[in-house]
């Protein structure tokens, strides 16, 4: 029953005038671990900074301008920015206070529109589960189906009263749920519930567009709305690409930036799950377009970079002058397992952890190593990798600007690539630990 959807909270983006100055204002705990923020302003594919603050002995107040626009905020308390932050609503007529712990979140004290909000989504998602384990239990009982469609829809219904004149309207409005009228079967209710999973949603307004409430939608149904029985890798990639062209033509006609964004987010994900036919579709048939179209180099360059790397690839090849001779990695024989090892000898983890490996891959006969020295020069380099005797040995000078460097997008040191007997990508080990775990269980 893993295929059931369920509904994701996210938050929505806006772009009215506000009517007054107010804060947003909180503590952060442990106290200790929390020294600044800063709040942007969250629009269709991006964000624009608004203002920021210290945080002192834990509490914060953020002074939000009377011409700043309402919509959605978000919270930026440390670094990576995209890793470390929270969304809030903001509209304008009414300051925020909020309390915040790392296990917890964000908890709102005051502030009416994000009170609904999250009790709205808490709420609908425990009904949900309820029909999920209504399903998941075997019970076929009409009346225990029904009245589960009539909390679901008392639910939407209460909720939309309630948030009547409010930004949070828009999006309890876009959630509203499939609700049947009758008793349906497991199969027959997913697929009913894919039918009208966007009944409610207008891929065009601009508010949804801004937050990411609708590109989260668009990720839960490409990748969890997937026939029932489906056991093989290629049915399941099948079936998510048929997903995908049904959002290519939901957004076939919005801005190319907006399309572009969600896309990316496809890719990414697909990438990120070795989905690699849905992956490559998603970029030859939409992505490759738009990011020309919208002049996002990053974008191409991700991809071919992911292309070119990925497991099951073939490694771009290596080449090096041995008593002479040159030789590259696409003719080495005789190895069960190639490891490429990025190197520098200026640097101190380098030199800890390379020489361990050197010794372990004595028991592994049947691997060899490649390790490239990222270097400014030579001579340190040459008295280094004499210590490494059993390693194949290449230079890349220029260091992060090298050819190979760019070619393996390295931008750290130690980096391993295992390889099999054909060269093929198999593992990206992060330590020398795993490099040696990997060798040990699959071999």
């Amino acid at each position: 029953m893993k295929n059931i959807l369920l509904s994701i909270l996210l938050f929505v983006c806006c772009i009215f005038v506000s009517n007054g100055q107010q804060t947003i204002s909180g503590n952060f705990s442990p106290a200790e671990d929390y020294k600044w923020l800063i709040a942007y302003h969250l629009i269709p594919g991006s964000q624009r900074y608004v203002a920021d603050t210290a945080i002192k002995n834990g509490s914060f107040s953020l002074k939000i301008e009377q011409n700043a626009p309402t919509g959605i905020y978000r919270i930026v308390y440390a670094i990576p920015q995209e890793e470390f932050y929270f969304d809030i609503i903001y509209n304008g007529k009414e300051s925020i206070v909020l309390e915040f712990t790392a296990e917890n979140g964000a908890r709102f004290i005051s502030s009416k529109e994000n009170i609904l909000y999250n009790t709205y989504f808490n709420q609908i998602n425990e009904i949900e589960n309820n029909i999920i384990s209504f399903y998941n239990s075997g019970n076929t009982n009409k009346k225990d189906f029904l009245k589960l469609m009539s909390d679901l829809k008392s639910h939407q219904e209460n909720f939309e009263s309630k948030s009547n004149d409010l930004l949070v309207n828009t999006f309890i409005k876009a959630n509203a749920p499939y609700i049947s009228e009758k008793y349906e079967t497991v199969e027959t209710f997913i697929n009913r519930k894919k039918e009208h999973y966007f009944s409610e949603m207008n891929f065009g307004n601009k508010v949804l567009q801004a937050s990411e409430y609708l590109t989260s939608k668009i990720t839960n149904y490409v990748f969890t709305s997937l026939p029932l029985g489906i056991n093989n890798l290629d049915d399941t990639q099948n079936a998510i690409i048929a997903n995908v062209k049904t959002i290519q033509d939901k957004l076939h006609a919005q801005e190319k930036k907006y399309a572009t964004s969600v896309f990316y987010t496809l890719w990414k994900m697909a990438s990120q799950n070795n989905l690699n036919q849905v992956s490559d579709f998603i970029y030859q048939t939409s992505l490759n377009t738009l990011a020309l179209e919208t002049n996002n180099v990053e974008i191409t360059n991700e991809v071919k970079v992911h292309q070119r790397l990925r497991l099951g690839e073939i490694a771009p090849n290596l080449t090096w002058i041995e008593n002479g001779i040159e030789k590259n990695l696409n003719t080495l024989t005789g190895s069960q397992n190639y490891i490429i090892t990025f190197w520098s000898s200026t640097c101190s983890h380098c030199l800890k952890d390379l020489p361990i490996l050197h010794e372990a891959l004595k028991t592994h006969p049947n691997t060899k190593v490649i390790a490239v020295g990222l270097e400014d020069d030579e001579s340190n380099w040459l008295q280094e990798s004499k210590k490494l005797a059993d390693f194949t040995h290449v230079i890349a000078l220029k260091k992060w600007e090298s050819d190979y460097a760019k070619l393996y997008d390295i931008h750290q040191t130690p980096l391993y690539f295992i390889l099999n007997n054909k060269k093929e990508f198999v593992a990206y080990p992060e330590t020398n630990e795993e490099v040696l775990d990997f060798l040990t269980t699959k071999n």
